[in-house]
């Protein structure tokens, strides 16, 4: 199923996941002026032919905690293998081979300091063929997380986008501790984002009304968000990218800005090391590329150099799939 066999109907449903992924198909069906069962049918439709998943993320950073970018240079013989033994540990996602398949990529979100320690100073040193690790703290998100590049394909207008969009997230940074049953609730959304209520009670052992409340206080406080998992080709976009910009510390936060408004960028993020802000991008083809590099990227002032590497194949989003 290629971008031409997703009308309008299908691009509307994708943002309407987008911006607010458990929401009821009969709350859809009303703002776009179709039935439930269309809704309820497109759904199913779109799970087969684009791989679509709503998944319930953690936001880290409000417990406190950091994510951390990998690049693991390997030899060819390894990257596959690399990347599959990665995509399937549950704190890692984005897992890609890049670079001709001599560098594989990922997101890691330790839990303890311990984790993350043991990750990167331990068991990669000793993995054979692993040639170098580098690895940079996400210091500040421009765009990604809760604000998924669906958001961007216009689909929807103006009122249907106000008539779907959930609460807004409470702006307070403090650390929030979870108890247990909201780590079952995590849990369950983490490999299903629409998971009915009979699946979130059986989890807790909590009564329908205590796993509303305790799910309300979880999206409302930023802590849980909605992201939808597809395949970006059937989109249009053949080609994914990485970009390391080194930038003029004084121009940081505007190149940062500048790049979460670029229709292009699904991700962008301050980071330590030498390049300090990385973006992931999407583009119909490399001579689309070529000309968002020269026209766009080039334009920035305060971007002193750009590094290029193209995403060959994409092993875990957020989720792994094995066989994908």
């Amino acid at each position: 199923m290629r971008s031409q066999a997703l009308d309008k109907l299908d691009l509307k449903l994708l943002q309407a996941l987008q911006l607010d992924g458990r929401a009821p198909f009969n709350r859809i069906a009303e703002v776009l002026g179709v039935s439930d069962q269309t809704v309820a049918r497109r759904f199913r439709r779109l799970r087969s032919a684009v791989h679509l998943r709503v998944l319930g993320i953690t936001d880290e950073s409000r417990l406190g905690r950091s994510t951390w970018l990998l690049r693991l240079c390997c030899t060819p013989d390894t990257a596959e293998q690399l990347a599959d033994a990665l995509a399937r540990r549950s704190d890692t996602a984005y897992v890609s081979v890049i670079s001709g398949g001599t560098e594989v990529m990922c997101a890691m979100k330790p839990r303890t300091r311990q984790a993350r320690d043991e990750l990167l100073l331990d068991r990669l040193q000793r993995t054979p063929r692993v040639t170098s690790v580098s690895a940079h703290c996400l210091l500040h998100h421009f765009y990604g997380g809760r604000l998924g590049w669906l958001s961007k394909i216009n689909a929807l207008d103006s009122d249907e986008q106000a008539a779907l969009s959930p609460p807004p997230v409470d702006s307070a940074t403090v650390p929030v501790v979870l108890e247990e049953e909201d780590e079952a609730l995590l849990a369950v959304l983490g490999r299903d984002g629409r998971a009915p209520l009979t699946e979130l009670q059986a989890s807790t052992g909590l009564s329908e009304s205590a796993v509303r409340r305790r799910l309300d206080r979880l999206r409302s406080s930023g802590i849980l968000y909605l992201d939808v998992q597809f395949d970006h080709e059937h989109l249009g976009n053949d080609v994914v990218a990485m970009l390391w910009l080194t930038v003029a510390p004084a121009a940081l936060a505007d190149v940062g800005r500048t790049l979460a408004s670029h229709p292009e960028v699904r991700f962008a993020a301050a980071t330590t090391g030498q390049a300090n802000i990385v973006a992931a991008t999407l583009h119909p083809s490399t001579g689309e590329l070529y000309t968002y590099l020269s026209d766009k990227i080039g334009a920035l002032d305060g971007v002193r150099s750009v590094e290029t590497a193209l995403t060959l194949r994409e092993v875990k989003q957020l989720t792994y799939e094995p066989g994908r």
